[in-house]
């Protein structure tokens, strides 16, 4: 599997966090793996095999749109890899957790991509209508529609990086069990705070939808835009203190790197 080879070829300590899961890959990474798999699947086998290259070109109009929800979900299984090497769980907390995220990846990815093809059609003017069985022309979303369908991407968006939250906060209530460190409490807080931003940027999302405001769907749209600020001055705070930390910690702080099975 993709994440045992990965494993590898890691270093057992990486920026002063010790690689618990480094062993063997457990029965709900490999599941995990085949789902992220089949998901990109999907957003392939969505297409129809062009029959000439006029349609051929039509379908590469969505390469930019495939391209993003691509990354869009090889990030997300990465966040997921990242989590599993750093403390190496497998206990049922973590196991359901994990079936809920993977639930949730599966659902939304038919929104994703729709979100994400009607937004690139729309930026780019390549149409954002559709010819019916019936030969009516009809927008591909109606201007009534946007709010629900922001609120949808929200509740999704926000579902995903929760559940991350929630796996950190996991695995923060076992940081004795798992030998953490000063230095990895504070990462795992860190990454806790992390996750739960993004969660909260998609609640804010999610939430102006569905306001009733005339400008809504811009508002919704736009809330995506703090991410970028609010996850900048949250790493730069934390990025701050973790260098003063390192500086007052001696190094015996790191004791021998322990590898829990099923915590």
């Amino acid at each position: 599997m993709i994440s045992e080879r990965l494993s590898k070829t890691e270093a057992a300590v990486q920026n002063g966090f010790r690689q618990r899961g480094l062993g063997e890959t457990s029965r709900v990474e490999a599941l995990s793996d085949g789902v992220f798999a089949f998901a990109i699947t999907l957003l392939v086998v969505s297409l129809e095999v062009p029959r000439t290259f006029d349609e051929l070109l039509v379908t590469m109009r969505g390469f930019l749109a495939f391209a993003i929800t691509f990354f869009m979900l090889f990030h997300v299984w990465h966040t997921q890899y990242r989590f599993f090497r750093r403390y190496g769980l497998a206990d049922n907390f973590t196991v359901w957790m994990t079936a809920f995220l993977l639930f949730v990846v599966l659902f939304y990815v038919y929104p994703l991509k729709f979100v994400w093809t009607f937004l690139v059609n729309y930026v780019l003017g390549l149409g954002t209508t559709v010819e019916t069985a019936a030969g009516r022309v009809e927008p591909v979303v109606r201007l009534t529609q946007m709010p629900l369908m922001l609120f949808v991407y929200g509740l999704g968006f926000a579902a995903v990086f929760g559940i991350f939250a929630l796996l950190y906060w996991h695995a923060y209530r076992k940081r004795r069990d798992l030998g953490l460190n000063e230095l990895e409490t504070f990462d795992t807080r860190s990454f806790i705070q992390e996750n739960a931003l993004m969660a909260a940027v998609g609640f804010l999302s999610a939430g102006l939808a569905l306001s009733g405001s005339v400008f809504s769907s811009l508002f919704a749209g736009l809330a995506y835009w703090l991410i970028g600020p609010v996850q900048f001055f949250h790493g730069h705070m934390r990025g701050r203190r973790r260098k003063r930390l390192e500086q007052n910690l001696a190094p015996a702080d790191a004791p021998p790197l322990q590898v829990p099975v099923d915590v």
